[in-house]
């Protein structure tokens, strides 16, 4: 029976390189495997997942009008489906790969951030956290030591909770950090 699942974590926690590594073992195994990841986040230039230890592979974009059911219809031979950037699916998307799950009998793996800078849960995250059929969290570290499960958005310099929710970016403009520190808006120790 498949699963949908949603790896969740803070940011630069390892999310893409998991799901890379994760996608690899199944095309190890001669396991045909799809791979998406948001349009939003176009640093790259190219349509594909990047992780920030070097990791990379082509992967098809996704934004609000994609339908991910109507785009497997035609992939149903896959053993597994990877979503890169989860947080930014729409309530519509999740219930698509719901489907995927429960009809053609793929695994489905999300995976993304469980809320943003102001600790409030992305719409992607927040149906993945109640439709997935499992739940695991990758861990992260705070700058304190403690497991991080936040982030905060940096501008500058200088902590904000203001803003729209959407800013991408990297490790410049979000920094991992404890609930103690996320409510501290503590980035450092120094």
């Amino acid at each position: 029976m498949a699963n949908l699942t949603f790896y969740y974590a803070a940011m630069n926690t390892g999310k893409s390189a998991s799901l890379l590594q994760y996608a690899h073992g199944f095309r190890e195994n001669n396991q045909k495997v799809m791979l998406f990841t948001t349009r939003l986040d176009n640093r790259f230039g190219k349509k594909k997942i990047i992780s920030r230890i070097g990791l990379e592979k082509e992967a098809v974009c996704y934004g609000d009008d994609f339908n991910f059911k109507t785009y497997m219809e035609d992939h149903r031979d896959a053993k597994g489906v990877f979503v890169d950037e989860a947080q930014f699916l729409t309530k519509e998307h999740v219930e698509q790969l719901a489907h995927i799950v429960d009809i053609f009998d793929i695994d489905v793996y999300c995976y993304g951030l469980r809320s943003d800078f102001q600790g409030e849960p992305f719409s992607g995250s927040l149906h993945l956290l109640v439709w997935a059929d499992r739940l695991l969290e990758i861990p992260g570290v705070c700058f304190c030591g403690d497991p991080c499960s936040m982030h905060l958005r940096v501008i500058g310099e200088k902590v904000t909770k203001e803003g729209p929710q959407i800013l991408i970016g990297g490790s410049e403009r979000h920094h991992s950090v404890c609930r103690k520190h996320f409510f501290l808006e503590e980035i450092t120790t120094e």
